[in-house]
């Protein structure tokens, strides 16, 4: 046994290689996982959002305005719908539906011709200051916008141009990124811990033999899974209340929703994450395939939500696909509760979506759970 021997070192790789050869998933999740990253990386990925829905409030429809709407289109960054009444802005910023909101003040055409130098108020939703930044950058150069049709003579002096965009952040005016980065962590912090623990409830059993004396005892499957998911969902709760606790304390997080729906809404997203541990612990075979079932969805979770990059500046097919994702409705209502004291109204069309997910990923881990070995 001295020495480095090439004959033991071939059959200890042959033998390796067979073991490979007999877990099929796992050596298909080690290359679709790069695969998947790639094409998130590459096409679903944009740290410069563009087309961003955006509002339009207006009285006159004047020659002026119309000329300062298709600059703004120009730009790539502003898509622009009417509005006809403030409170339906207010209701769009609210919902998310919006991230801009024009508003072009009465008499706008008569002000730049008496060189008034009038402002265009610009509400911007600053939840994601990352998702707005460049829009709002681009703005600076649309002040030249109305100079083919001014006359000469108010635009004599280059240090007043004929009007000017006053630009009011919503949510967060000092368009802190940790405002926006603290209450997408909750949502992380919740899917990592509760995703994982559970993920291995099942296949541990197996995995120690324990699982014998779980399928002997008079217990249906849905009262084995709730009783694994239970503990946890207590567990969530505590480090939700620690990561809120030193947020507002350390970062001055605001809390302006109501507290006790913000804990009933966690609550279901803990559940929707057990659900879907559980359902991927009945599937898989082993512990290492549910591990990698679990990153196969954190990574999507992680960039498809709108969490590391804004989520309008995903393309069609990617924004379509991170809808399916719990953490994405997740992080909208949290954000929205906490920064802009959003209530049940505001948070219902991304609420039944985690239900539905929870509901349905329940009924898939009931189906699949095993009540023999074989």
């Amino acid at each position: 046994m001295n020495g480095f021997s090439f004959r033991r070192f071939l059959a200890v790789l042959r033998k390796e290689w067979i073991q490979v050869r007999r877990d099929p998933f796992t050596l298909r999740m080690i290359i679709a996982l790069p695969v998947m990253q790639l094409f998130l990386f590459g096409y679903a990925i944009n740290a410069d959002p563009k087309h961003l829905p955006t509002g339009l409030l207006s009285v006159d429809h004047s020659k002026y305005e119309r000329t300062l709407v298709a600059a703004l289109k120009n730009t790539g960054y502003y898509d622009i719908r009417p509005l006809t009444s403030e409170a339906e802005a207010e209701r769009g910023l609210a919902d998310g539906e919006l991230l801009f909101v024009v508003n072009i003040p009465p008499n706008f055409d008569r002000s730049v011709d008496r060189g008034e130098q009038p402002s265009v108020l610009m509400d911007a939703d600053a939840t994601d200051p990352s998702a707005i930044g460049n829009a709002t950058a681009a703005l600076a150069g649309l002040v030249s916008a109305l100079d083919r049709d001014v006359p000469q003579a108010i635009l004599s002096s280059p240090a007043r141009p004929p009007f000017q965009f006053q630009v009011h952040a919503r949510y967060n005016p000092e368009q802190l990124t940790v405002l926006n980065i603290v209450p997408g962590l909750i949502c992380i912090v919740l899917t990592m811990s509760t995703l994982f623990v559970t993920t291995l409830a099942i296949t541990r059993e197996t995995e120690r033999g324990t699982m014998e004396n779980l399928l002997a005892m008079p217990v249906r499957p849905i009262e084995v899974m709730l009783a694994k998911v239970v503990p946890y969902i207590a567990i969530g709760y505590a480090q939700v209340v620690l990561i809120i606790a030193i947020a507002v304390a350390v970062f001055g997080l605001p809390v302006r929703g109501s507290v006790p729906l913000l804990t009933l809404v966690l609550g279901i997203f803990i559940a929707s994450n057990l659900a879907l541990g559980i359902t991927f612990s009945t599937i898989a075979r082993n512990q290492m395939q549910a591990i990698q079932m679990a990153q196969f969805t954190l990574l999507p979770s992680f960039l498809l939500s709108g969490f590391m990059f804004p989520f309008k500046g995903m393309p069609v097919w990617a924004q379509w696909a991170g809808e399916v994702i719990p953490m994405t409705h997740a992080l909208r209502i949290v954000r929205g509760m906490l920064l802009k004291g959003n209530g049940f109204a505001e948070i219902a069309p991304d609420l039944w979506p985690i239900c539905v997910f929870t509901l349905v990923v329940a009924a898939v881990a009931a189906w699949s759970y095993r009540v023999t070995l074989d």
